[in-house]
């Protein structure tokens, strides 16, 4: 009998209890971390664990609502449209602590007149981050009471109208601005970024209302735009840092004006004086060799270790550009240069271009390159060429083509080319 296993006496619920539920023995921050990570339909759930759980979810301060918020099998956009406005009324109306982060995206979500209802009601919680997205229909116009959040830090918006009202101060604590697919006006534009003395970060990407990107942000460090627009220009913008831009459409011959006018390209870094990374992207850089190109700007780009440069390398203009922007750039550690080849057959080829000698000058820091979207054309290995023969610290130059087209005729010619520096590993990658 001595080998019989004695039964554990039972536990008493209290000590069940204990086991169970150690977690609320947390720290209510590390509580409200946890639910927050939470879809807000499980976060909801856990007020059936405990009756101490029973309310911890209403008080969590992050409100995400996307698709995960739902469980349903229906593909009828009303069923969903309505079962989401239940879900949002009800965290709404029985959540009783601040709302620091409020975001609504779900792909079938349309701009509903519930979204003034529940932007209202945030207007009086001290709402920090606000995001909303509509993926469907036409541009939803913004309620007056959004632009009356004090306490706003960040802000994003995807297919909205902003018309703010004529007593509209801008957002005093705004640190981060994200605008996509968006309308506004020209002088709702500017004077949107202009009054948001702290701002830090603003993107803008495929906007219409507004064609001039004017840009006065003292406290401005990331830049991101893409979209169609006539001009950009920088007005006390001395900490910016990191900057990418796209413009999305061609620049015609009739905007090129004479060679005696002034430099887009000296203008555009003029304000510009800490850039660190710079992605230039679309037809940019058209937009850039507009005017009287110098050989390189009046006062060098020190700070720029990075830079991305679309470019047709049969374009004159656009090449003078380029060689403009590397000469001023003594400091590159890396340099990715992207091919636009569908242009290179409705231009004259741009012959010998990088191989003047005035055009030399030396990458002292430069270690990594990347070619990409090449065809093989004179300019485009002359430039390979330039860079190889200049840099004499140089890591990895990687290249990769439009098409198999020619391959082995490229590898060849690059293979030739003399290194300035000896440890420089050409890589030929397959398209």
């Amino acid at each position: 009998m001595s080998n019989v296993k004695q039964r554990e006496p039972p536990k008493f619920p209290c000590e069940i209890d204990t086991e169970l539920d150690r977690i609320s023995s947390l720290p209510g921050h590390v509580l409200d971390q946890i639910l927050s990570l939470l879809p807000i339909r499980d976060a909801v759930r856990t007020s059936a664990l405990s009756r101490k759980w029973r309310y911890k979810w209403s008080q969590i301060p992050h409100l995400v609502f996307d698709t995960q918020c739902i469980s349903t099998n229906s593909q009828d956009q009303t069923v969903v449209k309505n079962k989401l406005v239940n879900i949002i009324d009800h965290v709404l109306l029985l959540h009783n602590g601040p709302i620091y982060k409020f975001k609504l995206s779900h792909r079938d979500l349309l701009g509903l007149s519930d979204i003034d209802r529940w932007i209202l009601h945030l207007s009086r919680r001290s709402t920090k981050e606000f995001v909303l997205e509509i993926w469907k229909g036409q541009r939803y116009k913004l309620p007056s009471c959004l632009f009356s959040f004090e306490n706003l830090i960040h802000l994003e918006l995807f297919n909205c109208l902003l018309k703010p009202p004529l007593a509209f101060k801008g957002f005093r604590n705004l640190k981060s601005l994200d605008l996509q697919h968006v309308t506004l006006a020209q002088e709702v534009f500017e004077n949107l970024i202009s009054s948001c003395a702290l701002l830090e970060r603003l993107t803008l990407m495929n906007f219409d209302g507004f064609t001039h990107l004017h840009i006065n942000a003292p406290n401005l460090q990331f830049f991101d735009v893409g979209g169609v627009f006539d001009d950009v220009s920088f007005e006390n913008t001395f900490l910016l840092t990191l900057v990418s831009i796209g413009l999305y459409v061609r620049v015609k011959n009739d905007q090129i004006v004479s060679h005696g006018s002034s430099s887009r390209l000296v203008r555009f870094f003029v304000n510009l004086p800490h850039i660190r990374r710079l992605e230039i992207q679309s037809y940019f850089l058209k937009y850039l060799a507009i005017g009287k190109v110098p050989s390189k700007f009046p006062k060098p780009c020190i700070d720029l270790n990075y830079l991305s440069i679309r470019i047709n390398f049969n374009d004159f203009e656009e090449n003078s550009a380029a060689l403009c922007l590397l000469r001023s750039c003594p400091n590159l550690q890396e340099i990715e240069m992207l091919a636009r080849p569908e242009e290179q057959a409705s231009v004259g080829p741009v012959t010998d271009f990088w191989k003047d000698d005035h055009w030399k000058c030396l990458f002292g820091q430069l270690r990594l390159v990347k070619i990409v979207g090449i065809s093989g054309i004179r300019s485009e290995l002359d430039c390979i060429k330039f860079l190889l023969s200049n840099s004499p610290v140089l890591e990895t130059m990687t290249v990769k083509p439009a098409s198999n087209e020619g391959g082995w005729e490229l590898v060849k010619e690059l293979l030739r080319f003399r290194r300035a520096s000896i440890q420089a590993e050409v890589i030929y990658l397959e398209p």
